[in-house]
């Protein structure tokens, strides 16, 4: 019989009656049945009922030892009966009657319980995150995460594509956020930096020729934590296509999307195609290139009908170049006033400088602003909102940009107020034509609207012709459910459009080839027209799992401060190591004492 185990905790089953069996695993509970002490004992793999006699010797051993103490029993397995059948269980037809009893790790008091639903403190869990991770929804967050991760590998290998490893000691990038440097020993007074992406190398094996790449990749970037973004590390799905369109692109993704979505969740996964939603489109709707499209609500806009109104704060708005979005929610007209109220103060807190609203009840319009407006522009506003008796429609006027990003925030908190949110599905769609510039707002100058290297629409004649901020890029995010999954783009592959581009933006030919010297003299050399995109594999992760922070799905993230906790990181190191590196150490001034 073999020393630890013949079997797991989740293994044993009815047809294993009359065996003796042994397992090994953690403490998970005790409980005392008038002298008979029954444990459940838990591993990897899931749960087993012990049974364990006063009449055993190391029966009087029990109370020496604590829950998450490590055990291995070896007793007779026998059938439960009926009344005490656990249906919960994979095991709850049998028990383990135990015989021999060897303690093989004992626990000091642990900082928080495991068997029961506790919720400690979040640095708390980070500090012993092992621990953390024995309890049941953190383990099969992890297990599936594995799992998704062996899924997305599979399927990728079976559209044609190989994995390839690319650098993790490279240059500093251009790709927005900080780097992680990592000083060099050999050339004192130079940099390594950590990946933020392996943009820049997945494009140069396109140049070499390699047709499908893609890698379960981890990147750096040392930017601050949110809901769904853990700060330090991350891994993506990298993938990197030669002679493609856009449209190869998607079928590849959306594909991928909703067969790992549908093996892994019960959920309604939306069919294929995934919906295709402009950017512009997107900001005028939804008020962001994010949309929750499980949210039925949408903006209009409503400009034109108060250019000429008498209710001056909108008019004004308009005529100084602003406009007018309008949500309509149907069938609230019965919401207490306090329900208007509170959504003012809301709209008030984030930016906006009010919130108008008319609600439709028994034939009449409830609205301090109706009296201000003609009965032609309020029949223009029913026409606009689709307004029927017993609906509500909001207001929002700002500059544009303003005005959109207010209203995507107010539909959305209407949504969750009323509980218009669909649930039990993932809605994705696809956002696309990005401008390939835009208006820096303190300088005034054309400037980059997101990724610089992106193919322009209409090549190299619509940057020798069009205004620049009306030329559209070969870049698209995937969305699902609110969340960005990823950008990507089709890739500005040709010298002579990559110059352009940056000329349009303030750079020089000189400017490119000293940043971007390495992709640009590989692109002079045959470069095949490729592109590519990179879900997140935590972010799919968390909205499989359920989870609303992707630190839930992470085995080891850092906290909110980009802090370690278990290992102590970042931390100080010997004056040796930094003599080596030829590092001197300059701490901020106090600002205090200045």
């Amino acid at each position: 019989m073999h020393i630890y185990r013949t079997h797991t905790c989740g293994q044993l089953r009815k047809g294993d009656v009359g065996q003796v069996a042994r397992i090994s695993g953690w403490v998970h509970s005790v409980r005392d049945h008038g002298g008979i002490i029954f444990i459940d004992l838990r591993d990897h793999y899931g749960m087993t009922q012990i049974v364990i006699n006063p009449q055993k010797d190391f029966y009087r051993e029990i109370g020496g030892w604590r829950n998450e103490t490590v055990i291995c029993f070896t007793g007779s397995v026998v059938a439960r009966s009926p009344e005490t059948v656990n249906s919960k269980l994979p095991t709850g037809e049998i028990e383990m009657v135990a015989e021999e009893m060897v303690i093989l790790g004992e626990t000091e008091v642990i900082p928080f319980q495991i068997s029961q639903d506790d919720s400690p403190p979040e640095n708390l869990r980070l500090k012993y995150r092992f621990l953390d991770l024995r309890r049941d929804k953190m383990h099969k967050n992890i297990v599936i995460r594995s799992r998704v991760i062996s899924e997305i590998r599979r399927r990728m290998v079976e559209m044609g594509f190989l994995e390839y490893q690319t650098p993790i000691l490279t240059s500093s990038s251009p790709e927005g956020a900080r780097d992680y440097l990592v000083p060099s020993r050999i050339h004192p007074g130079k940099f390594y930096a950590l990946p933020q992406a392996p943009q820049q190398f997945k494009q140069l094996l396109m140049v070499a020729g390699f047709d499908r790449y893609f890698q379960v990749a981890p990147c750096f970037r040392d930017e601050d934590a949110r809901a769904d973004r853990s700060p330090g590390e991350f891994y993506q799905l990298d993938m990197e296509m030669s002679f493609v369109t856009q449209d190869d692109v998607f079928a590849v993704v959306e594909k991928l999307l909703h067969g790992i979505f549908t093996d892994f969740t019960s959920k309604k996964v939306d069919a294929l195609p995934f919906v295709r939603i402009s950017f512009a489109d997107a900001m005028k709707t939804y008020g962001t290139d994010k949309p929750d499209l499980r949210n039925p609500l949408k903006m209009v806009d409503v400009s034109e009908i108060f250019r000429e109104s008498g209710f001056n704060a909108f008019a004004n708005v308009v005529k100084g170049g602003g406009c007018v979005r309008a949500i309509t929610v149907k069938n609230i007209s019965g919401q207490p006033r306090k329900f208007y109220d509170d959504m003012v103060v809301y709209a008030q807190s984030i930016g906006s400088k009010g919130l108008a609203y008319i609600v439709y009840s028994g034939g009449e319009k409830k609205s301090p602003i109706v009296k201000f407006m003609s009965q032609e522009e309020l029949r223009k506003v029913e026409e606009a909102g689709n307004i029927s008796d017993g609906d509500a429609i909001f207001f929002i006027a700002d500059k544009e940009k303003k005005a959109c990003e207010i209203g995507g925030q107010v539909r959305t908190e209407l949504a969750k107020r009323l509980n218009l949110i669909e649930q039990g599905c993932f809605k994705f769609c696809w956002i696309v034509d990005f401008p390939m510039y835009e208006l820096d707002e303190e300088t005034g100058n054309i400037i980059f609207s997101h990724n610089p290297f992106s193919m322009p629409q209409g090549g190299i004649e619509a940057l020798n012709t069009m205004n620049p901020l009306d030329i559209k890029a070969f870049q698209y995010d995937i969305v699902c459910n609110g969340i960005e999954l990823s950008s990507g783009a089709i890739r500005n592959h040709r010298p002579d459009v990559m110059y352009k581009a940056f000329e349009m933006a303030g750079y020089g030919r000189e400017a490119v080839d000293t940043r971007f010297g390495g992709m640009i003299n590989a692109f002079k050399l045959g470069a095949p027209p490729h592109g590519g995109i990179a879900p997140g594999i935590d972010r799919i992760v968390m909205l499989i799992s359920d989870e609303p922070n992707i630190r839930e799905v992470i085995a080891f993230p850092f906290n909110q401060q980009a802090q370690d906790l278990m290992m102590n990181a970042p931390s100080e190191v010997d004056p040796k190591q930094l003599r080596e590196l030829h590092i001197a150490v300059v701490q901020p001034k106090d600002k205090k004492k200045e």
